[in-house]
């Protein structure tokens, strides 16, 4: 077949581009379904608790993957600033991961530990109190709600499903855990939950600081 056929006829260029694009996009992606590095868990990482299960949610709920990452490139300047470079095995359990490569904020990656819980707190109550220059918005309202404990058992629940679905080797929750989440979550805010979230993020690999 010429290219002047191909260039005259839109319909069969277009047929074309899709099955070139498609069969690259297979070679490159289906691999990594049976590569072990991509579909097991780190090292002592294990799925969210009922609280930082809840944090996460919260934290897309607020958007706040709209302005920061989690996904450190393995490039001198990134480890250098945020430590060791994200590998897949780490969000194994993230449904939905939180990579991109938006960073108005900084990387959250290995935001785990950086800085204190009151920290924290004070960060997202209004951040320009402990980082003056700071564009973030603030979310007082985290520190007055209460966690809705309703649903979590129905989470838990989803995410045993997409962990077998997705997840080699992985934990699931088991219904012990499942029961005691909504004490777990009692008397707590969705300032606790967002907190306990951040300081986890990332600690599975020791990182440079």
């Amino acid at each position: 077949m010429s290219h002047e056929v191909v260039e005259k006829n839109i319909g069969l260029m277009v047929v074309l581009i899709i099955l070139v694009v498609s069969i690259g996009g297979l070679v490159e992606i289906v691999p990594l379904f049976f590569i072990k590095s991509t579909t097991e868990p780190v090292e002592g990482l294990h799925p969210y608790n009922a609280l930082r299960l809840e944090g996460r949610d919260i934290y897309v709920r607020e958007g706040c993957y709209v302005c920061h990452s989690q996904m450190i490139r393995p490039f001198r300047a990134e480890t250098e600033r945020y430590g060791h470079y994200s590998v897949a095995g780490e969000f194994v359990y993230d449904h939905p991961f939180q990579w991109g490569s938006k960073r108005i904020g900084p990387d959250l990656a290995r935001e785990g530990g950086r800085n204190s819980d009151e920290w924290q707190r004070i960060h997202l109550t209004n951040p320009r109190d402990v980082v003056p220059e700071s564009n973030m918005p603030a979310f007082p309202w985290l520190a007055k709600n209460k966690l809705d404990a309703s649903n979590i058992q129905t989470k838990m629940r989803v995410m045993n499903t997409l962990i077998k679905d997705t997840c080699t080797g992985c934990e699931t929750y088991t219904e012990q855990q499942i029961a005691d989440a909504p004490a777990e979550l009692k008397g707590k805010t969705e300032l606790d939950a967002v907190v306990a979230y951040l300081q986890g993020l990332g600690t599975d690999i020791k990182t440079r600081r």
